[in-house]
C-alpha cells in the first residue's frame, strides 16, 4: 500500500468498496455453511487471513514494539483476540448456519448502541441528545423488524448464540479502543496478532467439537477468497482509508452494510423482505448512524 495521501472522495469510495466486500462475505458464508461446519469454517478463514497479514504487520519496527509490550498489553491483545474472533466471529458463523443473513446482520447492528452505552462508564464518553435519539430509534427499528415475536423452536439457540456474539463484539470494540489509545502498536499489528490468537483458538475448538472437515476444491476456493480478499486485503485497505477518514466518517460508512446485506441476501439467497422488515431495517440503520454523530470531535 503506497504512502501517497488519498483524497477524501477516494477514501470514501475505497471504504465503500471494503464494506461491499464484507457484505458479500455473508453470501459466501451462507453458501459454504451448506457443507462446512460453522466454527471450523470461521477458524479456517481467519487463520489464513492472519497468515496473510502477519508478514506485513510484523516488520522489524513492529517486532521491536511487541518485544517491549508489557504483560498487561499482551493480556489485552489475547482477550481482544478471544472476544473479537473466537467468540464474535464464531457466534456469527453459528448463527448464520440457522438464521437468515438479515436477522444476524440486524442483531449485530445493535453493537453500535451497546458500545455507545458502555462507553459512558468505561471510556468516560457521554452521549449527546442526538445520539440518545439514535439509540431509541435503533431499538424501535429492531422491535418493528421482529414484531410479532414468533421465533421457531429450532432458532432459539442460534439467536442466543448471536446475542452472545453481539455482547462480545461490543466489549471487543471497547477493549480495541483502549488498546489503540496506548499507541504502542500499529493498528495493523494489533489486528494481525489478535486475529492470529483468536483464530487459532476458534479453529482448534471447531475441529475438536465438529470434527475434521472434508473440504472440496470449491470449499477451499470460498475459504481462500474470504481469507485473502474479504479479510486480509479488505482490512489492509480499510486501515489505509483511516489515514484520511475520521473515525465517525468510517463508522457511518461501515453501517451501510446493514442495507447492503439485506439487498444481497434478497438477490442471491432468496431471503425475502416484507414492508415491515424494510421499515425496521431503515430505522435501525438511521439510528445506528445517529449514534455515531457528535456535536464536537473528541480528541
Amino acid at each position: 500500500m503506497k504512502n501517497k495521501p488519498t483524497s477524501h472522495l477516494g477514501a470514501v469510495l475505497q471504504a465503500l468498496f471494503v464494506t461491499l466486500l464484507w457484505s458479500s462475505s455473508w453470501v459466501f458464508i451462507k453458501i459454504g455453511l451448506g457443507d462446512i461446519a460453522p466454527m471450523t469454517f470461521a477458524g479456517l478463514r481467519y487463520s489464513l487471513a492472519a497468515l496473510c497479514l502477519l508478514p506485513f504487520a510484523l516488520r522489524p519496527a513492529a517486532r521491536r514494539s511487541l518485544r517491549t509490550l508489557s504483560g498487561r498489553g499482551w493480556t489485552r491483545l489475547v482477550i481482544l483476540g478471544l472476544l473479537f474472533y473466537t467468540v464474535t466471529q464464531g457466534a456469527q458463523f453459528v448463527g448464520l448456519a440457522s438464521l437468515p443473513s438479515v436477522t444476524v446482520s440486524l442483531l449485530l447492528s445493535l453493537t453500535t448502541m451497546i458500545v455507545a452505552l458502555l462507553s459512558i462508564p468505561m471510556l468516560a464518553e457521554r452521549l449527546s441528545p442526538l445520539q440518545w435519539f439514535g439509540v431509541i430509534l435503533n431499538i424501535i427499528g429492531v422491535g418493528i423488524y421482529f414484531y410479532p415475536v414468533a421465533i421457531p423452536a429450532g432458532q432459539v439457540v442460534a439467536l442466543i448464540v448471536v446475542i452472545v456474539g453481539v455482547l462480545a463484539n461490543a466489549l471487543s470494540s471497547i477493549l480495541g479502543r483502549r488498546v489503540n489509545r496506548e499507541r504502542n502498536l500499529s493498528p495493523l499489528s494489533v489486528t494481525a496478532v489478535s486475529m492470529a490468537i483468536g483464530a487459532v483458538v476458534l479453529l482448534v475448538a471447531g475441529i475438536l467439537i465438529e470434527g475434521r472437515p472434508q473440504l472440496s476444491p470449491t470449499h477451499w476456493g470460498i475459504i481462500l477468497l474470504l481469507a485473502v480478499v474479504n479479510t486480509a486485503f479488505a482490512f489492509s485497505l480499510w486501515n489505509h482509508t483511516l489515514r484520511t477518514l475520521t473515525a465517525t466518517e468510517s463508522t457511518i460508512i461501515n453501517n451501510t452494510m446493514l442495507v447492503q446485506i439485506a439487498i444481497l441476501a434478497w438477490v442471491f439467497l432468496g431471503e425475502g423482505l416484507t414492508t415491515k422488515a424494510i421499515v425496521g431495517l431503515v430505522l435501525t440503520a438511521i439510528g445506528a448512524v445517529l449514534v455515531q454523530l457528535r456535536r464536537r470531535v473528541d480528541v
